[in-house]
């Protein structure tokens, strides 16, 4: 083993508002010739916890704003190319996200690479808690695999052992692990994910930083009093349930309503958890489960759901409107978010629930020009009206530091056209960028049609391929990949998604998208030569 002193002068610290990243490239020589050779990213910043204040990044107080993720996404699951990584990553920080937890497992390498670019930092999870050799082991790797990224900023050696986390068991496994850590990055600190109350022995009784998974089972208030010297946050919360796009409970088919009503029984709405940790300095913040559905756990309904309900974006990354709530509180944005669509046939001179999301100071309604009266926000607050539908506009102003703001919904005809949106219309020509393309329904006057459930068939000639569709139902079993290469998937609540993947040549890839009675349309996605990564060729063992 060789180690190695060097001084960096003045330094641009890795930080989330900019995350500058150095390069190490480390040669090992024989005879005057390189014969090994790594380059290693790495960020300059410091960390510092404190009981009674919370998480320092250089020396800046910053609230853990965060949210629990496993890593799947729709049409592709758990293999996603490096640039999906990047776009969920990207909306996440949207919303206000500066915090991502990998939960229940490492990460790969890409998704660490993606944080440490955009500025995210990461609680890096082990999957399993042992004190033997094959759990040792693991969890050494992980170490020294990630301890060089700047954007991960604490350990967890586990979560939610129920067997193990209140007994002597769990307590000599935690110190074990926390050796470990200690040894190979005595530069942060490990934490552990605990759905146990406000129970000290066992696990949390020899860590310096103790997570509370979920308020509601826990009394944290008393816990703090009890043991005022332990760093406290919320290793996870919330576990909201809502559908994109759907407005009433239906048990049939498994949608649960799109406002911020409903949660299991250990879990908390968005509001009120985030007002209990807002208001309280010396807890350090918290990750939200989950920042997108994912496969499995279908809660509150089972089948015919294969998806879960807790993400405040769906398995396409579309937002649910909680996404405007995070938006509106843990932003420096104008936010003004009005919900629900406004296309309601047959429900004429029936109330309609309306709530608005924003950090506006006052909001006013209008309904088709009238006045529905104004209201004042508080802080981490929504707020609503009841609304006798009538067809037309809907529309909200808020005011802002002297600034107005608007925002509207209204009542569509139906849907007559095709839209495709890529997030990007030219990406590299190395066989593994991805252009994500968004499809909406139209109707003629150019307004999205939020409704809309028309099967949409895709088409791909050029230089690339269709790797998955989705569309964020969670009780879809439509597929995602289609063999055939007959590529369709209907909309759900007005959207679905397609992945286009280019090859290995530069060119261009031509996406049609057509259905029955709506007008087609086309995509050109621009491909472009970039020096490929090493890589070892691949060999057919069966030769």
């Amino acid at each position: 083993m060789i180690s190695q002193k060097l001084n960096v002068s003045n330094p641009k610290l890795w930080s989330i508002e900019e995350p500058n990243l150095y390069k190490l490239v480390s040669e090992i020589k024989a005879d005057g010739k390189i014969i090994d050779i790594v380059e290693t990213e790495f960020g300059i910043r410091t960390i510092r916890w404190d009981k009674d204040k919370g998480f320092f990044l250089n020396g800046k107080h910053v609230v853990i704003k965060g949210m629990c993720n496993h890593q799947d996404h729709a049409g592709v699951g758990s293999a996603l190319p490096d640039r999906l990584q990047y776009y969920r990553i990207e909306r996440l920080k949207e919303m206000g996200v500066n915090a991502y937890r990998t939960s229940h497992n490492p990460p790969t390498i890409e998704l660490l690479e993606a944080c440490d670019r955009l500025g995210v930092i990461v609680m890096d999870e082990n999957r399993l808690m042992g004190s033997t050799p094959e759990f040792t082991d693991q969890f050494e790797h992980l170490i020294l695999r990630d301890r060089n990224h700047p954007s991960v900023f604490v350990w967890s050696i586990g979560n939610e052992e129920w067997k193990i986390q209140n007994n002597d068991v769990g307590k000599r496994i935690a110190q074990s692990l926390i050796r470990i850590q200690k040894k190979l990055d005595p530069t942060r600190l490990a934490t552990y994910a605990a759905n146990n109350g406000n129970q000290y022995e066992g696990i949390n009784s020899v860590l310096l930083i103790r997570g509370f998974n979920y308020m509601n089972i826990s009394n944290i208030d008393k816990y703090r009093k009890e043991h005022p010297g332990q760093i406290l946050f919320g290793s996870e919360e919330a576990s909201t349930l809502c559908t994109r796009g759907i407005y009433e409970n239906d048990s049939t088919k498994g949608y649960v309503d799109d406002y911020d009503h409903n949660k299991p029984g250990w879990g908390a709405l968005a509001e009120p958890w985030w007002k209990f940790f807002a208001a309280r300095e010396w807890l350090a913040g918290a990750f939200v489960w989950t920042g997108f559905d994912y496969r499995g756990e279908p809660t509150p309904y089972k089948w015919p759901c294969i998806n879960s309900h807790f993400g405040v974006m769906d398995v396409c990354g579309f937002p649910k409107n909680n996404f405007y709530y995070y938006q509106a509180w843990w932003t420096n944005k104008d936010v003004l978010h009005i919900y629900p669509h406004w296309n309601w046939k047959g429900k004429e001179n029936q109330p309609i629930n309306v709530w608005v999301q924003s950090n506006c100071e006052t909001v006013e309604l209008f309904l088709n020009g009238k006045s529905l009266g104004k209201k004042t926000m508080e802080k981490n607050s929504h707020l609503e009206w009841n609304v006798i539908y009538e067809p037309g506009l809907l529309e909200a102003k808020g005011i802002k530091n002297g600034k107005i703001i608007s925002a509207k919904v209204e009542t569509t005809n139906e849907a007559a056209i095709i839209k495709l949106t890529p997030d990007r219309s030219s990406i590299n020509a190395d066989g593994e960028d991805v252009s994500i393309v968004t499809v909406t329904a139209l109707d003629l006057r150019g307004r999205e049609v939020p409704v809309a459930d028309n099967l949409i068939k895709f088409e791909i000639t050029g230089n690339g391929k269709i790797i998955g569709v989705g569309n964020g139902d969670p009780s879809s079993h439509e597929a995602d990949k289609y063999l055939d290469g007959n590529y369709r998937r209907s909309l759900f609540n007005g959207k679905c998604q397609i992945i286009v993947q280019s090859n290995k040549e530069k060119g261009i890839i031509t996406l049609r998208a057509t259905s029955d009675n709506l007008k087609s349309d086309e995509l050109v996605i621009q491909t472009s030569d970039i020096t490929l990564r090493p890589a070892v060729m691949s060999y057919n063992a069966n030769k």
